[in-house]
């Protein structure tokens, strides 16, 4: 005889009413100005250890991208610039990887550490626009952007500049209501720290600059001490980086002129309007999961049957908000319209070569320029939607990792770029060159794109030396290269070949060349097999 239990009213209404408790003590810790900050801290570690485990996932049959190998190598020394960029991102590269190793799961590691600090940054900016609940909202919005998820897997300035440039924006807002010299003070080494990660973050402090032009408040804010403290801070703070770009000729500026300068007008038309879609789409995605939040608030389902409009019209109202800093808010619409529109109508203007990745740091102010619209109104349900949809896209996004890193391996089986094996040849090259003379191999050199993995993950971490660039890193000479001796590498399908083989030549005549092949085995597949041509010139006797 079998028997059905079913559930007392006394235990589905203790049900309901965990749930209710659960979501009012989100809210509560959301709110509270004695727990929000560890709220926000929680939730940006726990984004970060998610994440970091996802991307170790999908990226176990790759090495890690050029840009977080040429960051490593920038880390082993600490210098003002490495030739194509100011020196912030080296420097932390260098800190990181004293605590820990060179591997791929740490590469991971910083940058989802780097993404989690400017999620927590952003989350102070809201809060000198919003109140505390619509700034968890924010936060929450950034965390489902996929440049703070899937995009942001490679460490580089680009991404540095999730943490850079809030503190800009946080030091501007601070600085434009106080109006003192110490927040300017702030907002000038604000200024230098973003200066000091990348020089497109001119975008962003240009942006500043006539977000406080164009203020109906700017005469209180530019007749204080605050902007031109500011100005003579940060100028200030990068005299030393200043010294170091004239001893290198400015060898960054000559970098991006010989890099991104283009002619074909065609080709410009189609790299900016890739660049607009590319970002419009990656925006999408949070503001469409932030309005799936606002529409399922209580009483979502009764409505959708009755009148499904009011789903959409319920969140809208008019009259005052106190929810809002208009103020502040209009500094953040400014900012956000410049650097959205600037970039891409420059490129037009001055025929640059218009890079999606430029993108990145620019879009994270999107979130809390919706949120401030005063005529929205957030319920507080909406805080543990967003969090709840964020955490069941993270959950499942590990759970279906390996699933997804098969797939795309499957469908790129002759994909060199991705799955070609570089860190198996650092480490052949490795031996190679013990075994020949037995001493740690001090300088690799070639092109960037086969050189980086093999200062990465070769346990002796050779310094980049790049011959044919004309720019120099600062972390090798052409006199250390004849005198330590150096492992010449080289995709024979690129065309500089002929030139790289020339220096060769002239170099070191009696380089032993060689011819090697590389494939990884990931979980019993075999990835595509990569040609090199290997010169090896020993020591200087």
């Amino acid at each position: 005889m079998s028997t059905t239990s079913i559930p007392s009213a006394r235990t589905r209404a203790k049900t309901r009413l965990s749930y209710a408790r659960f979501r009012a003590w989100l809210v509560a810790c959301a709110t509270r100005p004695e727990a929000r900050l560890w709220l926000v801290i929680q939730l940006a570690i726990l984004h970060g250890v998610l994440w970091t485990f996802i991307l170790i996932n999908l990226k176990a049959a790759q090495d890690v991208h050029m840009d977080v190998a040429e960051a490593y190598g920038w880390g082993q020394k600490f210098l003002w610039g490495y030739g194509k960029h100011p020196p912030l991102s080296g420097w932390i590269a260098g800190v990181w990887f004293k605590m820990f190793p060179a591997a791929d799961w740490a590469t991971y590691a910083l940058a989802m550490a780097t993404v989690s600090l400017g999620m927590v940054i952003c989350w102070l900016v809201a809060l000198r626009v919003v109140d505390a609940r619509r700034a968890f909202l924010v936060v929450v919005m950034i965390a489902l952007y996929p440049i703070f998820n899937f995009k942001g897997f490679k460490y580089n300035p680009d991404l540095l500049q999730l943490v850079t440039l809030p503190l800009l924006v946080l030091a501007y807002l601070n600085a434009f209501e106080k109006r003192s010299w110490q927040s300017g003070l702030l907002l000038g080494l604000a200024g230098a720290l973003a200066l000091m990660t990348k020089y497109w973050v001119l975008t962003m402090i240009g942006a500043v600059g006539l977000a406080a032009l164009i203020h109906p408040e700017r005469l209180r804010f530019l007749s204080s001490p605050a902007p031109w403290v500011a100005i003579a801070a940060m100028v200030v703070a990068m005299i030393p980086h200043i010294v170091w770009l004239a001893d290198a000729h400015f060898a960054p500026l000559t970098y991006a002129g010989d890099t991104y300068s283009l002619q074909d007008a065609g080709l410009m038309h189609r790299l900016v309007a890739g660049y607009v879609l590319h970002n419009v789409a990656l925006l999408a995605l949070p503001v469409a999961l932030a309005a799936l939040a606002m529409a399922l608030v209580p009483h979502w389902f009764t409505l959708l049957l009755r009148a499904p409009l009011r789903i959409v019209t319920r969140a809208w109202a008019r009259g005052g908000n106190p929810g809002v800093n208009l103020s502040q808010a209009l500094n953040v619409w400014i900012i956000q319209v410049i650097v959205a529109v600037g970039p891409p109508l420059g490129a037009l203007l001055f025929s640059i070569y218009m890079k999606t990745d430029w993108g990145i740091s620019l879009f994270f102010l999107v979130p809390l320029a919706l949120v401030a619209i005063p005529t929205l109104r957030v319920q507080s349900a909406v805080l543990f939607n967003i969090a709840a949809i964020w955490l069941v896209i993270s959950a499942a996004t590990l759970a279906a990792s390996p699933w997804i890193a098969a797939r795309e391996m499957a469908a790129n089986t002759s994909n060199t770029a991705t799955y070609g094996a570089r860190s198996e040849l650092a480490r052949e090259l490795t031996q190679a060159w013990h075994t020949r003379f037995a001493s740690r191999w001090a300088i690799v050199a070639g092109t960037m794109e086969s050189i980086q993995p093999m200062v990465f993950y070769s346990p002796d971490h050779p310094a980049a030396f790049l011959p044919l660039e004309p720019w120099n890193s600062g972390l090798t000479s052409l006199e250390d290269v004849k005198r330590y001796g150096f492992i010449g590498v080289f995709d024979p399908t690129d065309g500089r070949l002929p030139a790289f083989e020339k220096w060769v030549s002239e170099i070191a005549p009696n380089a032993e060349r060689i011819v090697m092949t590389t494939r990884r085995f990931t979980h019993g597949k075999a990835g595509p097999a990569m040609t090199w041509n290997v010169y090896i010139a020993g020591p200087a006797k």
